[in-house]
């Protein structure tokens, strides 16, 4: 199998006829890395006929256009997830953290009831359920409008959810935890975030091993595709994520981040979650997680300049600005006047 990974350049450098990647206004395709599991990668001209699906664009999610990297706030109503753990477990504290997200600029926010960091232990689903589905209800109350998205692998808690106002599924497990969640998701016609997982929270960073990470992360999205599909979720709906370091060493962290694109040809959006995890800290010296902004906001801009669609970010205000001015710097027609 010869898998494609879309080479880019900013819009603002590329001649006008080179293709838009997937409608996206910052990102030309100037050539394609071929990799495959027998051979060195080659790399070879853009083919009209044969890339031609790297350049259609894709549908809204949720009414939100794809055309720019989209923002997703991550809200922990959690007393042990990795970086927040505690600050926002009142619904008192979460829901002004929802409102000041959504003025900070986050297009989504997605709200968590379970740690899924390393070690972290199981939740009951009645208390997943009690952590989230009010605070959903209360910010559909209170008139605020921006998709939420719950990140969940429950069927009941997704469902409670959905029911509470939410918009989106994030499921960490891509479906292998409850199988009952496909059927949720696909009764409700929403979005569905899959996302690549080696192990469970309690075992996936005991010694990860892949034959080669980027090309088996490729080919296990690709098989939770096909069990969204079989479910009755159309790929229009799907949204993937590679996982970092959800059951891989920094090594497997970095390649996936350079061959984040492999993920295009699926024809579904890429979501990237890094902000303020560990290899972060690792690469930077920086010990304390809610310190590691600086460098979440590097990892952020490397997934927009690989196509990301959806940031997943911790510090929503700062990515805003830190994208505003990639997109500046990169769109051939920024609508700024010389």
């Amino acid at each position: 199998m010869i898998y494609r990974l879309p080479l880019l350049r900013a819009a603002a450098l590329a001649p006008p006829d080179m293709p838009a990647l997937r409608g996206q206004r910052a990102l030309r395709i100037y050539a394609i890395q071929e990799l495959t599991r027998t051979s060195p990668p080659r790399v070879r001209a853009f083919d009209p006929a044969m890339d031609a699906n790297l350049t259609m664009p894709l549908p809204p999610c949720c009414g939100l256009s794809l055309e720019r990297p989209v923002i997703m706030g991550i809200l922990n109503v959690t007393p042990d997830s990795f970086s927040d753990g505690g600050r926002f477990a009142s619904q008192e504290h979460a829901f002004l953290q929802a409102r000041a997200m959504v003025a900070a600029g986050a297009g989504i926010i997605d709200i968590g009831g379970e740690s899924t960091r390393p070690g972290a232990e199981e939740v009951p689903i009645a208390e997943e359920i009690a952590r989230t589905a009010p605070l959903i209800r209360a910010l559909r109350d209170e008139g605020i409008t921006t998709p939420i998205s719950i990140d969940t692998r429950k069927a009941a808690v997704a469902a409670a959810a959905l029911a509470a106002g939410a918009d989106i599924v994030n499921d960490v497990s891509a479906l292998t935890w409850d199988r009952e969640l496909a059927h949720v998701v696909a009764e409700a016609g929403v979005p569905l975030c899959v996302m690549h997982a080696q192990g469970t929270p309690q075992t996936m960073q005991k010694n990860p091993q892949y034959e080669n990470v980027s090309l088996d992360v490729r080919d296990w999205l690709e098989a939770a595709i096909g069990r969204a599909e079989a479910a009755g979720i159309a790929r229009a709906k799907l949204i993937v994520d590679p996982g970092i370091g959800f059951g891989k060493t920094l090594a497997h962290n970095l390649a996936l981040l350079n061959t984040l694109g492999l993920a295009h040809e699926t024809g579904c959006a890429i979501l990237l979650g890094a902000s303020r995890k560990r290899f972060i800290g690792t690469l930077s010296g920086v010990e304390e997680a809610g310190l590691r902004m600086a460098g979440s906001l590097a990892v952020a801009l490397h997934g927009a300049a690989q196509g990301a669609q959806i940031l997943r970010v911790h510090d929503v205000e700062e990515t805003r600005q830190a994208l505003a001015l990639w997109q500046a710097l990169n769109e051939a027609d920024n609508g700024v006047q010389a």
